[in-house]
């Protein structure tokens, strides 16, 4: 299998820069006339599939959302991963993991390894157990040709004060993070296949990108006060592909096709037009 950073450069290429969160809260499910139980998650998964998991590039699931439900909860986390990957998006499980030793590599096994019923294409991890105990994680990735988003900065201000301190070298948190990740990527042809995280809510602290040599997720997008606008002074110069990653703002336009598939269209045109002006 192709890396996880050659697939989503080419899906980035062919179906443009855009990354739709599924985040199936009870407040959604029931705006889509759907009950808060497993019958209505599994209906929800399929409606988005249906709308947009042959058109956008890569398709988000929030694993909490399919936790609460229990074990059939997790089981229409599989078919729905299944899914999204068959109609040609690549799948970015948004899990948040990160442990130490067996444990790490337990969450490895779980979310990358193709043996396993929730294997995604990417998964996001936390380093503040320390950078060296995602090494489970990274191995996997490298292993099975798949991807990593390491949260640097995230959208909400709460996490800004620790990602804002300062290391005994004087760099920020977030940005030891980054420079971390380029260390992972350094030396490698094209998009490396481990990222962060970067948010996009205003306010956000700004991270130098330019070494990274991998994407950048951005989350906080529509709902949560992001803006297209703010892509390209939030990103800078980065060295990889960006990620805008929107959920409120395009699953809300449903739960008819034509409606899901109007507002992905609109926030994939804004961001094209915010990452790519016309000189």
């Amino acid at each position: 299998m192709d890396s996880f950073g050659v697939r989503l450069h080419r899906a980035l290429a062919a179906r443009g820069p855009l990354c739709v969160g599924v985040d199936p809260h009870p407040q959604l499910l029931a705006a889509w006339g759907l009950r808060d139980d497993a019958d209505g998650l599994a209906r929800f998964c399929a409606g988005v599939a249906d709308a947009l998991a042959d058109r956008v590039a890569v398709v988000k699931p929030q694993s909490a959302f399919f936790e609460r439900h229990g074990s059939a909860g997790l089981a229409i986390l599989e078919s729905a991963i299944r899914q999204f990957r068959q109609a040609g998006a690549l799948v970015l499980l948004d899990a948040k993991r990160g442990d130490i030793g067996s444990t790490a590599q337990a969450y490895a096994d779980a979310y990358l390894d193709p043996a396993s019923p929730l294997c995604a294409d990417a998964v996001t991890a936390h380093p503040y157990l320390g950078f060296g105990s995602l090494r489970p994680l990274l191995a996997a990735a490298a292993a099975h040709g798949g991807g990593v988003f390491v949260l640097a900065v995230t959208s909400n201000p709460e996490g800004w004060g620790v990602q804002q301190a300062r290391t005994a070298g004087g760099r920020t948190v977030a940005q030891l993070v980054v420079d971390e990740v380029a260390q992972v990527n350094a030396g490698l042809t094209g998009t490396g296949s481990v990222g962060v995280v970067v948010g996009g809510t205003p306010g956000a602290p700004r991270v130098d990108l330019t070494r990274l040599g991998g994407p950048v997720l951005v989350p906080g997008m529509g709902a949560q006060g992001g803006t297209p606008q703010l892509l390209r002074q939030l990103t800078g110069p980065v060295a990889g592909p960006v990620l805008p990653a929107y959920s409120r703002q395009i699953l809300q336009a449903g739960p008819g096709v034509a409606g899901l598939r109007a507002a992905a269209e609109r926030a994939c045109d804004d961001c094209i037009t915010a990452l790519f002006p016309v000189q």
